[in-house]
């Protein structure tokens, strides 16, 4: 395995959703997670968090080639795989930490008989949020089969949505943490990528119109983070639309003018910024001393 990661690190992360549910409410009918007083768009850390689960999984990533990439949180035959099961794959703390990759990113609870262990992730993220009101749409429809055998009358759905909703997350990578789950740079670059593509990979039926937009990745010197990237930002709004209205990537231009005076003021505590910018998003300037990501 490479280097345990020495820097801390922050992370801001965009992506768009078009007539898709980004995050139902299981207590809500499963409606789009709506902020009441703002009409925001709310999204779960841990929708994002299964996202980059999902893909690692669709990568192959079972431990079976790669000993230390499985994925301990994980779905089989559509069902949540149990604690109690997934602990007869490792033996103490350390496997624990070896084989999971998800553990080393987002820490991980063990609550079998005799390998009782609770680890903090270095990588957490806040509530994601859409950074404008947004519309919310409710469909009414048939489904394919009828209620009974021999019945005309086919089964009616009915489900929620939103029209367009650019969803934003701030995270943190804490160099701290990294020390107890052993995460390396190695997984960094794994996490980048998972983060990016695998919400490009949301394709289901509820998740279809989903697309990444920006992802940036401000590395700094130990113990040290800006914090609130996601607050320096905002849209500004084309053709006389209301923000509200908005229904595409091209109708607005991402306001980057506060994040780069705030990048630069902090610049000497800045190790490098490293982004991932879609070609159908707007920016108003170039982010400050940006290098491109690759995966």
């Amino acid at each position: 395995m490479s280097n345990i990661i020495q820097n801390r690190s922050e992370i801001l992360f965009l992506y768009d959703v078009k007539y898709a549910n980004p995050n139902g409410d299981p207590m809500d009918m499963n409606r789009p997670r709506i902020d009441e007083d703002s009409n925001h768009c709310l999204v779960t850390d841990v929708r994002l968090k299964r996202t980059i689960r999902d893909y690692f999984l669709e990568k192959g990533y079972d431990g079976q080639t790669d000993a230390n990439k499985d994925i301990f949180i994980r779905d089989e035959g559509g069902k949540p795989v149990t604690g109690a099961t997934r602990a007869k794959a490792y033996n103490d703390k350390d496997e624990f930490i070896e084989k999971y990759l998800d553990v080393r990113l987002f820490g991980g609870v063990s609550a079998a008989t005799g390998k009782k262990f609770n680890l903090t992730g270095p990588v957490q993220f806040g509530m994601g949020k859409s950074l404008h009101p947004v519309k919310e749409n409710f469909i009414k429809g048939t489904g394919a089969f009828a209620t009974k055998e021999g019945a005309e009358q086919k089964t009616f759905r009915e489900e929620y949505n939103i029209t367009y909703g650019l969803i934003g997350f701030h995270g943190i990578i804490n160099e701290n943490a990294a020390k107890h789950t052993k995460l390396t740079d190695e997984d960094m670059n794994l996490f980048i990528e998972g983060t990016w593509n695998g919400t490009k990979d949301l394709i289901s039926r509820s998740k279809k119109g989903h697309m990444p937009r920006l992802l940036v990745k401000v590395n700094y010197q130990p113990g040290f983070y800006i914090g609130d990237l996601l607050e320096n930002i905002e849209l500004l709004v084309e053709n006389d639309k209301e923000v509200d209205q908005i229904q595409d990537v091209t109708e607005f231009v991402l306001q980057t003018e506060k994040l780069n005076q705030v990048l630069q003021k902090h610049q000497d505590k800045i190790l490098s910024v490293e982004v991932k910018i879609d070609d159908r998003l707007q920016l108003s300037e170039p982010i400050f001393k940006a290098q491109e990501l690759e995966f």
